[in-house]
């Protein structure tokens, strides 16, 4: 089906209940006759490709909570087995991310690591990368529009890897594929786009656009994300989450902040698997208290953005907002060690996210940060 794109920033978006009738058309118009489908075991056994009108070459649907290397090494050779020409990504922010990370790897010499922002890498990533179709089935991450994605390498350090190149070339956002996430995947990823939001206008960086689209992003996001917990099969409240997540997406290439530095390292713990968005949530009040100082007239603006009084309440507004989504609001409630945090801070502090923090951060503070939230 042809239809025009609802929006086209940095890529196509499709938004809307059914515009994912509109992925054969994409497919042809990008060139894919044989596409890899990367997913995960969760959204394939509960029958989602089926409720796509479009055929693969083949399905990789390894993908884990938090991508690895070594699932991407799978994927690839997978890809090169099938002779496929392009990648169709279904589900959250990890499939998207590790779609990403395939397409880069096809024309692109190994080893991964030496294209991460870490390394210095962004300048090698090229325009030799296959087409991407990103298609959400949550609402939170925005990584459908964005341009990073972010996977753990085999050393164990979870990176950052940042191109335009890497941006699928559509985002197909359909409501409809939202409706079955459980309760509480809807309240961690709703507040990972909450997150975004924030933490992207804090930002010291320059972007009046970047601006706009956070501040509505956050409005969207912390006015609905409860309704949406709610009554899941809500499509007014899933396409509220959904716009919520995009802008966030759209926005956060302005820059993030302490919030993602502390959570990415959590992120790569093994024998965890904690909950990316869940983890930004928990960081959020305590990363504002201790950058208010530093951007205390953009949490004034913020919190007159979601009826809150002033910028200095805005922290506990989103701690009482995350209790009543149930979520946790201390690090060792989801099976975090202190002794876990020790090797930790010199990798938020190392995080490509740190430098746009509106406060400066040192090892000390970051390590502050984890033993107030632990």
């Amino acid at each position: 089906m042809q239809r025009p794109p609802t929006a086209s920033y940095l890529n196509d978006v499709y938004l809307g209940a059914g515009v994912r009738d509109a992925l054969p058309f994409l497919l042809k118009e990008h060139g894919i006759s044989r596409a890899l489908c990367i997913t995960d075991k969760r959204l394939a056994g509960l029958g989602f490709l089926d409720r796509l009108p479009i055929q693969y070459a083949d399905v990789f649907d390894q993908v884990e909570t938090t991508p690895v290397e070594q699932c991407a090494i799978e994927a690839l050779d997978r890809y090169r087995t099938a002779d496929c020409d392009g990648i169709v990504a279904v589900g959250g922010g990890s499939p998207i991310d590790l779609a990403k990370c395939v397409s880069l790897l096809v024309h692109h010499r190994p080893p991964l690591a030496q294209y991460s922002v870490l390394a210095g890498g962004s300048s090698l990533i090229t325009a030799k990368v296959p087409p991407v179709i990103a298609v959400p089935t949550t609402a939170g991450s925005g990584s459908e529009v964005g341009r990073a994605a972010l996977l753990t390498l085999a050393s164990g350090d979870k990176v950052g890897f940042v191109s335009r190149h890497l941006l699928p070339r559509a985002a197909v956002c359909d409501p409809e594929l939202t409706t079955s996430m459980p309760r509480s995947l809807t309240a961690g990823t709703g507040m990972d786009a909450v997150s975004h939001c924030i933490e992207t206008y804090c930002s010291p960086r320059v972007n009046p656009i970047a601006d706009a689209l956070a501040l509505d992003g956050l409005a969207r996001g912390y006015l609905h994300v409860e309704e949406a917990c709610a009554d899941g099969q809500s499509l007014a409240q899933r396409w509220e989450m959904m716009v919520a997540s995009l802008h966030g997406g759209l926005a956060f290439q302005k820059g993030l902040g302490a919030v993602h530095s502390l959570s990415h390292p959590l992120g790569a713990l093994t024998d965890a698997r904690l909950h990316h968005g869940t983890l930004n949530a928990l960081f959020l009040p305590n990363v504002l208290r201790f950058n208010y100082d530093h951007c205390a007239g953009k949490l004034d603006v913020m919190a007159r953005c979601i009826g809150i009084p002033k910028g200095l309440d805005l922290p506990d507004g989103i701690a009482a907002l995350n209790e009543r989504l149930g979520l946790p609001s201390r690090l060792r409630d989801m099976g975090v060690r202190f002794d876990d945090l020790e090797p930790l801070a010199k990798k938020a502090l190392a995080d490509h996210c740190t430098p746009t923090n509106p406060r400066p951060l040192n090892l000390e503070l970051c390590r502050k940060l984890y033993e107030e939230s632990w």
